[in-house]
């Protein structure tokens, strides 16, 4: 007999991302459950507190003016990685690009960004391993509890070869769009200065 986890292995079904968009359609997910494909497996998302809704609207805000027609800001919308995984970022800078009959997949994104309090582990864990496994090319992770910025970059190998944390006040812009420029404030609040 194999171990317990070699059980839970064997008990699972995994969904592709076409399984789960009929799923949706047939009402099974109600668009008000906030959940997201990740390795075939349905997830439960965080819910969304205010300061959390507030920073992701800034940043937004910020994009779309610093970005004018060369980025595309998708709040809270999936991005197709493969077959079997479709995230929801808290915000993706695209490629500008018709997104109409097909969601923007890794070759689109310039940059992906997630804010967290209560699902930071799984940010840094989960999320930062899925989107370094399909190329995206540059993640940053805004931690609200800890007031940190991890900025990761340089992907090689499925892997970034640098995860850093600038110092407060200093602007961190995204290596594919930079113009855009953000800094993480002093104290503990966030800020969008320019």
């Amino acid at each position: 007999m194999g171990s317990m986890s070699e059980l839970m292995d064997r008990a699972r079904h995994r969904i592709s991302v076409d399984e789960y968009h009929k799923m949706a359609d047939a009402g099974v997910l109600s668009h008000e459950e906030r959940v997201e494909l990740i390795e075939g497996e349905i997830v439960d998302m965080a819910p969304i507190g205010s300061q959390h809704a507030y920073v992701v609207n800034q940043l937004a805000r910020l994009f779309t003016l610093a970005a004018g027609e060369d980025g595309l800001v998708s709040t809270q919308n999936p991005i197709r990685l493969n077959d079997r995984c479709e995230p929801q970022p808290d915000l993706a800078l695209l490629k500008p690009g018709d997104y109409m009959a097909r969601l923007p997949g890794p070759a689109d994104v310039l940059l992906i960004v997630e804010v967290a309090s209560s699902s930071v582990d799984y940010d840094r864990g989960v999320k930062l391993d899925l989107y370094a496994r399909h190329g995206i090319p540059e993640v940053w992770l805004l931690d609200l509890t800890g007031n940190e910025l991890l900025v990761c970059r340089n992907l090689e190998g499925g892997k970034y070869l640098s995860i850093a944390g600038p110092p407060a006040g200093e602007c961190v812009s995204p290596v594919l769009l930079p113009r855009i420029a953000w800094k993480l404030a002093e104290r503990k609040t966030w800020s969008v200065p320019f």
